[in-house]
């Protein structure tokens, strides 16, 4: 009988009072504020991990997932690549040579790097490169150039493009720097422009002629595993003391903290819309209670207790919040299925990895959302509720 009682309160208090307008508009002020919170706040985590979850991709790639390299100096040899292909069979390698070089097109100029690889090798550790090496057949002072450095320049394929190198050869009374031209032999695009201007590719053995390596000698070799942050592990256990082995993410710790943080700010400011929001909770129960003082107190003196009255208005902001994290979870995921099935809105590909929006809305942001959303209902319908419960029987009815 008591929960009867509680549920056809609910009932009636929720239904519109033509006589005090303005306490079903708060309420309805209070619904939308925060289906929108809820909604904006599922879109936004979603576009966070999505762009985080794409960044990672292309710099695993273009980073490497693992990379050997000389502590100091010296160089990696062949027996170091026998050795690791040996121990770690599962494991993709690809030795490599490098070197700073200046791309020099007419009057332009641009800064990058030069990496001397095995063609087929590379091709197992970097999915990017793999199409442009399968499509073209590399072969001794040919080169692969980045879509962003092509589009620059104005290159094509077959076109010839000058490299600068830093290492210098005495030339008469004075030194000069090495320069040599390259044959473009394919163009690779990994969707970050500032890797597709820096990046140049050639084989191995025309890197190491120009810089006068031998060819059982590498700069470092490149390492593809599916689990990098388990095998950088037992190989750094395997290798000498005067190399190591470094992870992707090394390079771009601070890059993802940053990223990280932002999220963690844009959570907080989005659920402070679900906290304003919660504030006309709070004001559409607290006029309420005012308007239904008479009512309150002779229902207690006609034996209902305070605990009934509370759960009676306590129940009434959760019908309000809790229909309001329903409509925004049903918004925000007809959202994220408009975005990801439509082409609404087009990114710059010079600045982002992508030029669609990429979209991941993990389990944990959701429930984090979810519950957030669901704490701050219930606290926002507490104290209306307890005031409610403290109606004075004696007064109230004195004054009716």
């Amino acid at each position: 009988m008591k929960n009867t009682i509680v549920s056809y309160l609910v009932k009636r208090f929720l239904r519109f009072d033509k006589e005090q307008p303005f306490i079903f508009l708060s309420a309805l002020l209070a619904f939308l504020g925060i289906s929108l919170g809820v909604m904006v706040l599922l879109i936004a985590m979603a576009l966070m991990n999505g762009f985080d979850k794409e960044f990672k991709k292309k710099l695993t790639i273009m980073n490497y997932p693992l990379t050997v390299l000389p502590k100091f100096y010296g160089a990696v040899d062949e027996n170091l690549l026998l050795e690791l292909q040996m121990k770690f069979p599962t494991l993709s390698f690809s030795p490599y040579v490098q070197s700073a070089v200046m791309s020099r097109s007419g009057t332009q100029l641009e800064g990058g790097y030069i990496f001397g690889v095995n063609m087929s090798d590379e091709a197992k550790v970097n999915s990017v490169l793999k199409e442009a090496i399968e499509k073209n057949s590399i072969g001794k002072f040919d080169v692969l150039i980045g879509k962003s450095l092509k589009d620059e320049f104005h290159l094509f394929a077959d076109d010839k493009l000058m490299y600068i190198f830093t290492q210098v050869e005495p030339g008469g009374l004075s030194v000069t720097p090495k320069i040599k031209r390259f044959k473009i032999k394919g163009i690779f695009d990994s969707g970050l422009s500032a890797y597709d201007k820096a990046y140049s590719y050639t084989t191995l053995a025309s890197l190491q002629a120009i810089l006068q390596i031998p060819s059982n000698q590498y700069d470092g070799i490149h390492i593809f595993s599916p689990n990098p942050n388990i095998d950088i592990v037992k190989i750094q256990e395997m290798l000498p003391i005067n190399v190591t082995v470094k992870g992707w993410w090394e390079d771009n710790m601070n890059f993802f903290a940053a990223l990280e943080l932002e999220k963690a700010s844009l959570f907080i400011v989005l659920m402070l819309i679900i906290l304003i929001a919660a504030i006309n909770i709070v004001s559409s129960l607290l006029m309420t209670v005012m308007n239904r003082r008479s009512e309150i107190a002779l229902l207690l003196s006609l034996g209902a207790t305070p605990s009934e009255i509370k759960k009676v208005f306590l129940y009434l902001g959760v019908v309000i919040g809790i229909s309001g994290i329903l409509a925004g979870v049903i918004f925000g995921m007809g959202g994220l299925w408009i975005l990801s099935t439509f082409d609404i809105i087009s990114l710059p590909k010079d600045v982002y990895p992508t030029t669609t929006l990429p979209l991941d809305l993990s389990i944990k942001d959701f429930l984090l959302i979810i519950i957030g959303a669901f704490f701050i209902v219930i606290a926002s319908a507490y104290y209306p509720a307890k005031k409610a419960s403290e109606v004075d029987i004696l007064t109230v009815l004195r004054n009716e």
